[in-house]
């Protein structure tokens, strides 16, 4: 299914996202403040080694691939994640989301503030760059939220899905996840997103909504020598 997911990174890299990339023409990267994301061909046996020579000691990238990896040379491997990932196939969205708040850069201190307490993946000052972030607010308080991330062609990530604990089981996380179904439909685009293998909680809720399981996704967190 759908190969052009094999590798999400490398190939929004290459389109959704190219306006963020750096590297060369080999190996691709963000800025570590909008994610620390880096990617290149699976057939290229010098990706790794390229990253070495272009980032400084101590950088710290994120390198996705569906099948096992060695750790390579001149890397530290400090976490790896067991995901899956899961295309939409459900059915078009209608609905009113008047609730929702679109953010902006005055609400990256609380964006940053939520994703450190509740864990979703890796989230920087300049994040919100990959765009069309919506949240919840409690009075003046950000208390749930979710966005887009790796924009492949005609496929759009859903990510960042997160809710406070003090505010669990009010539906927020569903709301938001419907409202974005519905936004990327209306951009012509195809929703997907990954989640832990773990995390059955919100793999039922993906499930309910219409998404299927693409394929496994294992996350390698790794810092430069």
């Amino acid at each position: 299914m759908e190969p052009l997911l094999n590798n999400p990174v490398y190939h929004a890299l290459l389109t959704g996202d190219k306006h963020l990339n750096l590297g060369n023409e080999q190996v691709k990267f963000f800025d570590e403040e909008v994610s620390p994301f880096a990617g290149f061909e699976h057939s290229y046996n010098k990706g790794f080694e390229e990253l070495h020579d272009l980032l400084p000691a101590g950088r710290k990238i994120l390198y996705a691939n569906p099948t096992p990896i060695a750790t390579p040379k001149g890397w530290q491997l400090q976490h790896e994640i067991k995901g899956l990932q899961f295309v939409y196939e459900g059915e078009n969205i209608i609905g009113e989301f008047a609730d929702l708040v679109l953010l902006s850069e005055a609400n990256v201190e609380q964006m940053v503030q939520l994703a450190k307490l509740t864990k979703p993946g890796p989230f920087g000052n300049r994040t919100i760059e990959f765009g069309h972030y919506h949240g919840v607010f409690d009075n003046d308080k950000l208390v749930a939220m979710t966005g887009q991330r790796l924009h492949v062609e005609n496929y759009t990530e859903i990510s960042a899905v997160c809710t406070h604990p003090d505010f669990l089981g009010r539906g927020y996380a569903n709301t938001l996840l419907q409202h974005q179904l519905q936004l990327i439909r209306q951009q012509g685009q195809q929703p997907y997103l990954h989640v832990r293998e773990d995390n059955e909680r919100a793999i039922a809720i993906y499930k309910r909504l219409g998404f299927v399981v693409s394929r496994p996704m294992i996350f390698y967190f790794l810092k430069r020598e």
